[in-house]
């Protein structure tokens, strides 16, 4: 947003509301964002000279209030607003129009609404014809956006239908920018992109395009190390991995990676595990599941049993546990206490918030059983009511051979 001028009430709207008036925060951030002032000016400064019908106005105001004269409350919470607009410093002017069923805000006062500045910059870009000026124009546009439109008050109908607009600008303005950069090689600013994208609008799969900025520098660690993390952080958010183009990405650089020429020995030194720690090998979901499938081709050739556990903490009535301090508390003591439980040549992953993968190798169902109770006596402390749920199949079937219920 510009820098901020005199006399002009300056509305931001993007992610939490808030309204300045000659550089005094007027309401929001510390200010209550929960009252029927706020929910007022909200609407009549987002729609301005176009007008708030009556009806839209007051479900707004009064949603699943139950009143006997709706029409009288809206006009005393008017009257109420325009009283505490001149006391907030505003020019004694009368600050919300009413007229032919419909309420208007006063021209005297100048708005600049951030969602109002947005949507305009993405109109004047839509016109550009200069691929370097629009990408500028794109550019800046983009960090104009800052976070979803009023989300503290989304279960709005109006503000649902406004913040779809504008999410739906935004993603196409990174995907315009994301071209112009990748049509310059600017594969620096497509990782900044990426990452800005993914902040402002999480679980949405931006990380696709920082990670194609990163693959087309050739840095695999770090490519690998965005997989990882976003692997887990989807899994812990959404119970989901990211798209299989990020994958894909991910594959395509292992396929350009030329390195030095080295003798076998050094090779195989590189390769190997430098810890000598007892207990299972703790990876991410990306090697996990890497070593799942090559387990899986070595099986068909028999000769090995492999079992892959799944364990969830539970609460007393053996339901998963909802997020919470405690389950955080809980799922580390689960860690530890799975990786005491468990042989070096088994494979532990944090699958989610709550929940852990484990593949137990060259072993029966009973010796699963034997880790199972392991696993409790390390977990359970003294009288606690919460548990582990297991659940376990068999990796060259792959049906569930055995579903143990809560044990405390």
């Amino acid at each position: 947003m510009e820098t901020e001028r005199r006399d002009v009430l300056y509305v931001k709207t993007f992610g939490v509301f808030s309204m300045r008036y000659n550089g005094k925060l007027i309401t929001g951030k510390s200010k209550s964002s929960e009252s029927q002032f706020v929910y007022l000016m909200q609407i009549l400064l987002h729609y301005g000279q176009k007008g708030v019908s009556r009806d839209l106005l007051e479900e707004t105001l009064f949603r699943n209030k139950d009143l006997t004269n709706v029409h009288h409350a809206a006009q005393s919470v008017v009257y109420n607003a325009k009283k505490k607009l001149k006391a907030l410093g505003l020019p004694d002017v009368n600050y919300i129009i009413q007229k032919e069923g419909m309420f208007y805000w006063t021209d005297e006062i100048e708005v600049c609404e951030d969602a109002d500045v947005f949507e305009q910059m993405a109109m004047e870009i839509r016109k550009e014809t200069d691929k370097a000026k629009k990408l500028e124009m794109c550019w800046d546009a983009i960090h104009q956006y800052t976070g979803e439109f009023m989300e503290q008050q989304i279960s709005q109908v109006w503000v649902a239908k406004e913040a779809r607009k504008y999410r739906n600008l935004f993603i196409e303005l990174v995907d315009e920018t994301a071209a112009l950069l990748r049509e310059n090689g600017e594969f620096a600013r497509m990782e900044e992109l990426g990452s800005y994208a993914s902040v402002i609008q999480p679980l949405s799969d931006w990380e696709t395009v920082t990670m194609e900025a990163i693959v087309a520098t050739g840095r695999y660690e770090d490519a690998m190390k965005l997989y990882e993390d976003t692997v887990d952080y989807y899994m812990q958010e959404q119970g989901m991995r990211p798209s299989d183009r990020m994958f894909e990405m991910l594959s395509q650089l292992g396929a350009q990676i030329d390195h030095q020429y080295e003798v076998l020995d050094e090779i195989q030194y590189n390769l190997s595990e430098k810890s000598d720690e007892a207990g299972g090998y703790i990876c991410s979901y990306p090697v996990f599941m890497g070593i799942y499938q090559v387990i899986e081709r070595m099986l068909e050739r028999g000769g090995q049993s492999v079992y892959l556990m799944l364990c969830t903490i539970v609460d007393s009535k053996g339901n998963p546990m909802r997020d919470s301090p405690r389950r955080d508390e809980l799922s580390e003591r689960l860690n530890d206490a799975i990786h005491r439980s468990v042989r070096r040549t088994d494979v532990i992953n944090r699958y989610s918030k709550g929940q852990y993968l484990v593949l137990l190798a060259n072993t029966t169902l009973e010796n699963c059983r034997i880790v199972q109770k392991r696993i409790n006596e390390h977990f359970v402390i003294g009288r606690q009511r919460t548990g582990v749920q297991y659940h376990v199949n068999s990796v060259i079937y792959g049906h569930d051979t055995d579903a143990q219920g809560l044990m405390r």
